[in-house]
């Protein structure tokens, strides 16, 4: 697992790169806000329910959360059954609307 922050990934957003990105907060967490990710809440990672992104193992996947928890924890359990490229997002989407949405 890597790091990544918010600047350095809204910069590649902005630039158009297409990427991978997993949000790993719940269902409700997600529709108040959200960076165009695809959902699939921790509990679900943990359960090894993880069909939708199972084609994503030797690609690069960034995980987001509320705060970078969350997040962390998901790219752990995601490099431990053989993902190669996981990157979690610090500070997560606080920190995303702290230093974009004011």
């Amino acid at each position: 697992m890597r790091t990544i922050t918010v600047e350095e990934l809204k910069a590649r957003l902005d630039a158009g790169e297409k990427l991978h990105l997993v949000d790993v907060r719940e269902p409700s967490e997600n529709e108040a806000f959200n960076i165009g990710g695809k959902l699939l809440p921790l509990g679900q990672i943990r359960n090894m329910q993880i069909e939708e992104i199972e084609s994503l193992k030797d690609k690069e996947v960034i995980c987001y959360c509320r705060s970078g928890n969350r997040s962390g924890q998901a790219c752990q359990i995601l490099d431990s059954i053989g993902f190669t490229n996981t990157w979690n997002l610090t500070g997560g989407m606080l920190e995303w609307q702290d230093k974009f949405n004011k």
